[in-house]
């Protein structure tokens, strides 16, 4: 190669060599913009803290929880409220089959009489869910439970959504009535069916029937 093509090159080489000096120099100047570490003091605001409060009344997107039954079980505090508060369809209580038998039946067993695999190696045996006192608590106490835990038993929130929470509740009521009902239970027109040893249809759902005025939450 001659000495002008040499020369040529070189010119040519001049504006890209310039280009990724400068490409390189902004990179630079980015990774060393200003900016503050997790707590650092800021004397710009009068409580001198670097990280800002969220504004008053900000709300996550779904996370408004406009419904305070619904996402507490409480009519009041210390109140359970007596009945799910959202429509109970069959979907609904197989749905929280399946929840409980994945949180619950550990513990409870797969029928609620506390008699699980973890209490079978050692864990506190839990009352069974059949006990008289639960059978008589309202629906919002098993949300509740779920929710905040109780004694040796801790919270399931962050495993379980409150909708599914509120479908656990629907199959333990299910349960309940399973263990404890009697022919008054069985609509008339099943009776027949279990006289001749067969099985009586979905007339009914267990705890179906919302709490009046409670929205819908299907």
């Amino acid at each position: 190669m001659n000495s002008l093509s040499l020369r040529r090159a070189g010119v040519r080489a001049v504006p890209l060599l310039a280009a990724v000096a400068l490409v390189s120099g902004c990179r630079q100047d980015m990774h060393d913009a200003p900016r503050f570490t997790a707590l650092q003091q800021n004397p710009f605001y009068a409580d001198q803290r670097s990280a800002r409060q969220l504004i008053e009344g900000t709300v996550a997107r779904g996370q408004l929880r406009d419904n305070d039954i619904f996402y507490t079980g409480m009519t009041a505090p210390n109140t359970p409220v007596a009945l799910i508060p959202m429509t109970v369809t069959r979907e609904t209580v197989e749905r929280g089959h399946d929840r409980f038998n994945v949180y619950c039946a550990p513990c409870h067993g797969r029928t609620g009489e506390g008699n699980g695999m973890i209490v079978q190696r050692g864990y506190k045996q839990p009352p069974s869910l059949h006990d008289g006192r639960l059978r008589a608590s309202g629906a919002g106490y098993f949300y509740d439970v779920m929710t905040r835990g109780f004694g040796n038993m801790p919270d399931y929130a962050a495993q379980i959504t409150p909708k599914d929470r509120w479908a656990v509740v629907a199959y333990i009521r299910a349960l309940q009535l399973s263990q404890n009902a009697t022919l008054a239970d069985v609509p008339e027109q099943d009776r027949g069916a279990l006289d001749a040893g067969g099985k009586p249809g979905p007339s009914h759902t267990p705890g179906e029937g919302a709490a009046e005025g409670a929205p819908k939450h299907d």
